[in-house]
């Protein structure tokens, strides 16, 4: 066989190798491509306890309490079709609070109460850091300027 006949058939079998592991890679994240369940997802798709997954929505206005320990938080996650309990022991960002947005990681367990290992705060986009309070930036002059 020629050297240019194997110079081609490697070409061939290099490309579909990469094609059969790009399919393979689509096929095992396809369930795991979102960012974060919603609570109507989970109470309709439902998800087994025990998988870890993130939980994204809006923490129920009323629903944060503090254990006496003081660092577990309980308090419901809903994406206004469904509602989910969930729990957390550590300490929560700042951002957290009621009313607002949070994804948070964890598994379920088996009574369907999410505990989450880590909270993510959301926050809108006028967020603005105390550091950076009092400054502006100016899309003309492309400078930032404070405010005074």
């Amino acid at each position: 066989m020629k050297a240019k006949h194997q110079r081609l058939i490697l070409a061939l079998a290099a490309l579909i190798a990469l094609i059969g592991a790009g399919l393979l890679a689509a096929s095992a994240l396809k369930d795991e491509a979102a960012y974060f369940y919603a609570p109507g997802d989970v109470k309709t798709k439902g998800v087994e306890p025990g998988k870890a997954i993130r939980l994204g929505g809006m923490v129920v206005k009323g629903s944060l309490k503090r254990a006496p320990d003081g660092v577990t938080l309980y308090f419901d996650v809903t994406d206004g079709k469904a509602t989910v309990p969930a729990t957390f022991s550590g300490i929560a960002p700042d951002l957290f609070k009621e009313g607002s947005g949070v994804v948070a990681e964890g598994s379920f367990d088996t009574k369907g109460t999410f505990i989450a290992t880590n909270l993510l705060a959301k926050h809108d986009e006028r967020y603005m850091p105390r550091e950076l309070e009092g400054m502006s930036y100016n899309e003309t002059t492309r400078e930032i300027e404070v405010d005074r």
